[in-house]
């Protein structure tokens, strides 16, 4: 292995946005990656279906990857891994159990994908992966089996802490294991990178419990329906309603294939449990009394294809809202998703139920540590530097502020972002000026990274002020037009309103071609099209103040 002094750690994602996790450890030529995800895309890409890491940078280098760690069972964690696993040599896996099975579950929509390479693993567990020490302990998270990393390397000790929370009264779990954390700070903690995503947020934040009392509540307080919309991934939301559930005498009808799925690996594992009869089938509700039914659904995002959302659109066979009915969104709204979550509250409200989330009372818990407990990891670990992970850009940088504000030089914190090489060795800690390739790859359908910038901004163009099909007929001999040209409009004017418009864009088209084509010799049919596209733009501008894509058709006859 090749000597050196100092450990690169290079971002493939998660630095300036929330998702599409994915970090690399290199040493010499060794290389270990932690998390794979995938991010949901903007507004700005129609289209689009999920954006993920681009991994230029491991081409020609799939040997020397020793392992790939997963620490925990989110898509922003874990997304990528059909659509990269292979490409990057299929590496051995090493992740918790409930994690693992997601990723099978998962694999089993993608059947071409090769066998991967899973070990299990749990708190307490230590493995080797070339340089690298890595021994897996457990964090307080909104999934179960979420794991941190605590990594031995040749420069030092890494403390990873995953996404992470301190809950002192969790529900169905344990409580954070505060002295295995001390532990580790009297270990010699070279560097912490820590979880930013609740690092603009003040104080603590809640504890299940809080949240158990408040859904009790609603529960002891409903005397219709209750449609109980979350995250699928929300393992913990999810038993607390099927516990309070059967506290109040009700059957749970689960709707929704990855809420249906999640609930059948954790029930498998023994992370949801139930009584024999409590779980029922959406086509069995219309034999219950209101009163004894809770509908547990996925949605609470506003998704179009969602359960939620086609019930509130009376898409939904099994299930109409009526009065008396109670609708808890037990999750905070995702950046972006806000318009999208008011229409269906709204819509929800016109048919004459209750609604509750989580800015009326607390039923929603994150599970990212805010600014307290981020302050609290830092003094328990004790590190001499400190790298901020997870989060968008300002995060990072508010991190950062907690981080001096618990001693840290600021010599001694690097802000990185997506594409940067942070050096770190025993003395010192510094961002290389030279960038890697980190853009966006984005996936839509069966393509991967076919969807670039230039196909993004047609599709931009299409759907801001749709498009303009040009159809001249030119005879071969005179290069002039024949006829009067045919002209396909969609989604910028309705051809029956604008017949003044379209007869003065005939004219210019005529005009364009005719001056172009009709000079003799070879016509430069390229050419034509090109000074139809720009000089119609500019006419069209002139009239409308619109830009539809222009697509001149030039046919010789």
């Amino acid at each position: 292995m090749e000597k050196q002094s100092n450990l690169r750690i290079i971002f493939l994602g998660g630095l300036g946005e929330i998702g599409r996790n994915m970090m690399l450890l290199e040493y010499g030529s060794s290389i270990l990656i932690i998390d794979m995800g995938l991010r949901m895309p903007e507004e700005s890409m129609p289209g689009v279906d999920y954006i993920i890491p681009n991994i230029s940078y491991l081409r020609g280098k799939e040997k020397n990857i020793f392992g790939v760690v997963f620490t925990h069972g989110h898509y922003d964690h874990i997304g990528a891994i059909p659509y990269l696993i292979e490409k990057i040599g299929n590496p051995p896996i090493f992740t918790a159990a409930l994690t693992r099975e997601i990723i099978l579950k998962r694999q089993e929509d993608s059947p071409n994908q090769p066998k991967l390479q899973i070990q299990t693993v749990k708190n307490g567990d230590k493995i080797n992966l070339g340089p690298f020490k890595i021994e897996f302990f457990k964090q307080n998270h909104n999934i179960p089996d979420s794991l941190g990393l605590f990594i031995s390397s040749p420069v030092g000790n890494i403390l990873h802490t995953s996404d992470f929370k301190f809950d002192p009264n969790p529900i169905y779990d344990t409580p954070t294991d505060l002295e295995k954390l001390k532990n580790f700070g009297k270990r010699d903690i070279l560097l912490l990178m820590s979880d930013s995503t609740g690092a603009e947020a003040e104080g603590h934040s809640l504890s299940e419990k809080k949240i158990m009392e408040n859904l009790d509540e609603i529960f002891k307080e409903s005397k219709g329906r209750i449609i109980a919309a979350t995250f699928a991934s929300l393992i913990n939301r999810i038993q607390q309603i099927i516990t309070l559930s059967e506290k109040y005498g009700r059957k749970v009808a689960i709707a929704g294939r990855s809420m249906k799925t999640n609930i059948e690996i954790c029930k498998k594992l023994g992370y949801i449990k139930s009584q024999k009869k409590t779980l029922i089938k959406p086509d069995k509700i219309a034999n219950l009394p209101d009163a004894k039914l809770t509908f547990l659904c996925t949605g609470a995002q506003g998704e179009a294809e969602a359960v939620l959302m086609r019930i509130a659109n009376k898409e939904y066979r099994f299930l109409r809202i009526k009065k008396g009915d109670s609708i808890i969104f037990s999750s905070s709204i995702i950046p972006g998703n806000e318009r999208t979550v008011q229409v269906l509250k709204d819509e929800l409200y016109r048919q004459g139920t209750k609604v509750f989330h989580y800015k009326m009372m607390d039923i929603h818990a994150g599970g990212h540590a805010q600014k307290e407990e981020l302050a609290e990891m830092i003094r328990i670990t004790n590190p001499k530097f400190f790298l901020p992970i997870h989060g968008q850009y300002s995060m990072l940088v508010n991190h950062a502020e907690i981080a001096k504000s618990q001693g840290i030089p600021e010599k001694n914190i690097a802000i990185c972002e997506n594409g940067g090489i942070v050096n770190l060795s025993t003395k010192k800690i510094f961002i290389e000026k030279r960038l890697i390739e980190s853009n966006y790859v984005m996936v839509d359908g069966l393509g991967i990274g076919d969807v670039g910038r230039i196909v993004l901004r047609d599709r931009q163009n299409l759907a801001q002020d749709g498009m303009f099909v040009i159809v001249a007929v030119v005879d071969r001999a005179t290069g002039k037009v024949r006829s009067s040209p045919d002209i396909i409009s969609r989604g910028f004017v309705y051809l029956r309103e604008s017949k003044e418009l379209l007869a003065e864009t005939r004219k210019k088209i005529i005009e364009i071609v005719n001056r172009a084509g009709g000079t003799g010799g070879a016509v430069n049919w390229s050419y034509i099209k090109d000074e139809i596209r720009n000089k119609i733009g500019d006419f069209l501008y002139t009239k409308t103040q619109r830009r539809p894509m222009i697509l001149p058709v030039v046919i010789e006859v």
